[in-house]
């Protein structure tokens, strides 16, 4: 399990960087979800990476 923080705002990102924090369930800065560690959400994490934070669980 990971744990994925936005600490960045999506606000100056092109439209395809903000559809995937859109569909990572990313609303606003703080907010938080936890994800099973597979190849497609590591792959969204990997494009969106200077936004987040990711954590082990």
């Amino acid at each position: 399990m990971i744990k994925v923080t936005l600490i960045k705002s999506v606000c100056n990102e092109v439209d395809t960087v903000k559809a995937t924090v859109a569909a990572l369930g990313l609303r606003k800065i703080r907010s938080e979800k936890t994800f099973e560690e597979n190849p497609a959400i590591m792959g969204q994490i990997k494009k969106v990476a200077h936004l987040l934070k990711v954590e082990k669980v």
